[in-house]
């Protein structure tokens, strides 16, 4: 028997309803396993301070919440045998997930950047990039390596954040993210000027990388 019209509009009604009121489909994130990516791309444009990530090989600007960082298995090594690595474990012993400051084809090459910030915008040049949190199964360590290998730390949620790292306005940093345990992290930054024709401070909104380590 046929439904009456009545029920066939209000079923209409109820199915439009909730379309209406469901979520929209998650966009999918764009994932990097390897080549050169400027994790923390900074750039200052109409009056703010923005984040995000730069895809240097295609010269691709992603906003940070689209984006996936995968650190592959092969980037697990043994932290050096010097007391002066002991930040990323024992050394000698402990394992650890490192992006390396020195381009290696087969992983991710992070970068920092600040190549979109005209000089003279800021006072001194001077831009402060804070690592407020880090959320994970482990411990983030970025850091670099002086000319006889020694470890320079520019921030490390082992012994607490937030920490600061001073940038230059017009620059391009490489350096060393070590992984303490794999699994998926949460990384949140921000940035923050002093612009030198007014004096007043500009503070960019939060922005959370994904990283995913392997095991």
């Amino acid at each position: 028997m046929p439904k009456p019209i009545r029920l066939l509009l209000a079923s209409g009604v109820v199915t439009a309803a909730l379309l209406a009121a469901a979520p929209p489909a998650q966009a999918s994130l764009v994932t990097f396993s390897s080549g050169h990516l400027d994790l923390v791309d900074i750039a200052y444009e109409a009056g703010e301070l923005e984040l995000g990530v730069h895809d240097e090989d295609n010269d691709v600007e992603y906003a940070t919440d689209e984006v996936k960082v995968v650190v592959k298995r092969q980037a697990r090594v043994t932290v050096p045998n010097d007391p002066a690595f002991s930040f990323l474990g024992t050394p000698g012993t402990s394992k650890v997930w490192i992006l390396p400051e020195i381009q290696n084809t087969n992983l991710v090459w992070p970068g920092i950047a600040t190549e979109e910030v005209e000089a003279g915008t800021f006072t001194a040049d001077a831009l402060a990039l804070t690592v407020q949190s880090v959320s994970g199964p482990g411990q983030l360590a970025i850091y670099t390596e002086n000319a006889v290998g020694q470890p320079n730390i520019l921030a490390d949620s082992g012994d607490g954040l937030p920490d600061t790292v001073v940038l230059t306005a017009g620059d391009h940093l490489h350096a060393n993210w070590a992984f303490d345990r794999a699994g998926t992290y949460r990384v949140t930054f921000r940035v923050t000027g002093i612009l030198a024709a007014t004096g007043a401070q500009v503070t960019s909104e939060a922005a959370t990388l994904r990283v995913v380590v392997k095991q």
